[in-house]
């Protein structure tokens, strides 16, 4: 089988002792640069010196077909050189060949750079997406694409594109939207700034130095409208759905009032065509 592992983000006392004993007892590792497994391995004390294949971004596509072959007959540990692969990593079309394939994959799960800045970020949690790493090219009209965005947002930044990124994230959403700026992660000088899109771009301005994650508010709810509503309940009829059953779930979704949504959706049908 392949088997994605979870390496530290930072702190080598992260890794977890199912990471130790794959590591121990692997025969392959496929990995985004073997001299940091190799790295990883020495300051963990383990001296196996399993077969290492290198497995990056410029040729994963090529070699996924070689190592689903490879886990067909053994296990393939598949590391990259921090955090879970796949996420922003090295691994989603190893995974996708493995699947087409029928080659079981599993995970050893460890630290994420993503789940853990937004834990410590103080922002809403319950519901958030991954936004990968902030686009270089067209990066004002990206940000301005997510403005509408409700649920917590989470980025990937370089440090030296970290201010132009924050005053373009505040040119997008509003100088007032909370944001924080976790650096560093696990390491000795983990840094977590909190404050406003003005207020932190004003703060990264000076520079800042380390590996960072940015954790935005989400937009707030836009207000529900009751004739869009009435036409979502409309839609629930038209596919097969009770009247009296469109309107509660449309009135949950939207916190419009369910008899309001009924009477309105009454109306709409009696009404002669316009």
């Amino acid at each position: 089988m392949i088997i994605l592992a979870a390496t530290p983000i930072g702190n080598l006392g992260d890794a977890s002792r199912r990471l130790i004993e794959a590591l121990t007892n692997t025969d392959v590792i496929a990995s985004e640069d073997t001299r940091v497994t190799i790295h990883l391995m020495r300051a963990l004390g383990i001296e196996n010196r399993p077969r290492l294949i290198a497995l990056h971004e410029h040729n994963e596509q090529a070699k996924a077909a070689e190592i689903v072959e490879l886990a067909r007959e053994a296990d393939v540990l598949v590391l990259t050189d921090a955090g879970m692969p796949a996420i922003s990593d090295p691994g989603f079309p190893l995974v996708a060949a493995a699947a087409a394939a029928g080659v079981t994959v599993t995970a050893l799960p460890g630290p994420s750079a993503v789940i853990t800045a937004l834990a410590l970020s103080g922002l809403p949690t319950d519901r958030f997406s991954f936004e990968g790493f902030v686009p270089r090219k067209g990066r004002l009209g990206a940000l301005h694409l997510l403005a509408r965005e409700e649920r917590t947002m989470v980025f990937f930044e370089s440090p030296h594109r970290l201010a132009e990124a924050l005053a373009d994230m505040a040119r997008a959403f509003g100088d007032d939207r909370r944001l924080a700026v976790c650096r560093e992660l696990t390491k000795l000088f983990e840094e977590v700034k909190r404050g406003t899109a003005a207020e932190l771009a004003a703060w990264a301005s000076s520079g800042v130095k380390g590996e960072i994650c940015i954790v935005v508010q989400g937009a707030p709810p836009r207000e529900a409208d009751l004739g869009s509503g009435v036409t979502q309940v409309l839609a629930l009829v038209a596919s097969g759905s009770r009247l009296k059953d469109a309107s509660t779930e449309v009135a949950e979704a939207t916190g419009l009032g369910r008899r309001d949504l009924y009477e309105g959706a009454l109306a709409a049908k009696a009404a002669p065509p316009a």
